[in-house]
């Protein structure tokens, strides 16, 4: 079964077609980050409006990538959750027009699924597992007992990990997209630089969120309290701690969940899961088994969306004409007081 995959949740227009869940025969991805360069962050207006004039070309692109024609394609997805309502309007509408048209079982994707989803286009990841989920947006810790069946142990409570990266890099004009610059940056400086604070969300149902309005406080307002004896301030040293502080802050809460639920799979997904630092650490715990998504699908794409498409249609599932984008997480079960 081929499935046309397209992703549209935020400011990267994708689509791709993957065979059986698995084999990526496409994955287009047209970046905008040149658009919103200028403005240090995605501006929605201007992105929904880019997909309207890439769309039809990306999926164009990926048909002809994938050696096929129309008519070989089996079934359409399209991230219909969470995300920029507008930019989630546009591809939602071209998939169920394209299924529409074509008479082909159309399924809308949660984009968080998705991304967990990522690692196991390259192999089969057995359930059940811990997922840890780290983007501009979205920050979730979570267990993970089918593709599609997901139960949050903890989040963030103010900003996501990708957004406080964002800001950081913007406050200092570190530049665009800000979680990647930090991350070349941080890879020439002293991650020992500055000893910046740890939230202290230790109980309760609090147990496994993070916090990062602190963090982001600490590092743009109060840096020389936190600068250490001989070191020096500069955009490496900066960034290097920062992203030291902000992802042991992560491992520390998904260390916590991995000795009280006993589960020692890890599967990472999202943007952030790109980061140097975050892959090596846990790339290092050799008693846990840790699954990352290959770099070309750490970001949005059209090929973790058609690969988890294709378990639904094989259940039998298509959603109908009349589904609707929603800016908001809604498939997963919130917050278990014994995981």
């Amino acid at each position: 079964m081929r499935i046309l995959g397209i992703e549209t949740s935020c400011d990267e227009c994708a689509a791709a077609v993957v065979e059986d869940g698995r084999h990526i025969l496409s994955n287009v991805v047209m970046t905008q980050i040149p658009l919103h360069e200028r403005y240090q962050g995605v501006v929605p207006e201007i992105a929904s409006r880019a997909h309207i004039e890439w769309i039809l070309g990306a999926v164009r692109r990926a048909l002809a990538e994938a050696q096929l024609d129309i008519d070989d394609i089996d079934g359409v997805a399209a991230t219909a959750k969470p995300g920029l309502i507008g930019s989630l309007a546009v591809g939602l509408s071209f998939a169920k027009a394209f299924a529409w048209a074509r008479g082909l079982p159309f399924k809308g994707i949660n984009h968080m699924l998705a991304h967990l989803y990522a690692p196991q286009l390259e192999e089969t990841i057995e359930y059940p597992f811990l997922g840890l989920l780290v983007s501009g947006g979205h920050t979730i810790i979570c267990r993970a007992d089918d593709f599609d069946s997901i139960a949050v142990l903890g989040t963030t409570i103010d900003d996501a990990a990708g957004e406080a990266f964002d800001k950081v890099a913007k406050y200092y004009g570190f530049g665009y997209p800000g979680g990647l610059v930090i991350d070349q940056l941080a890879e020439r400086g002293d991650e020992n630089a500055f000893k910046f604070p740890l939230p202290s969300l230790h109980k309760g149902e609090h147990r496994y969120d993070v916090s990062y309005s602190g963090l982001k406080t600490a590092v743009i307002h109060h840096l020389h309290s936190y600068l250490q004896p001989g070191a020096s301030i500069s955009p490496e040293n900066i960034a290097a701690s920062f992203r030291k502080t902000a992802i042991d802050t992560l491992l520390s809460r998904l260390y916590r969940a991995v000795r009280d639920t006993g589960i020692r799979t890890i599967v990472a997904g999202g943007g952030v899961a790109a980061n140097a630092y975050l892959r090596r650490e846990l790339a290092g715990k050799k008693d846990l088994r840790v699954f990352f998504p290959p770099l070309s699908l750490c970001g949005d794409n059209g090929a973790m969306v058609a690969g988890i498409a294709w378990h639904y249609f094989c259940r039998g599932e298509a959603d109908g004409w009349d589904l609707a984008p929603s800016s908001r997480v809604m498939d997963f079960k919130w917050r278990q007081n014994h995981p």
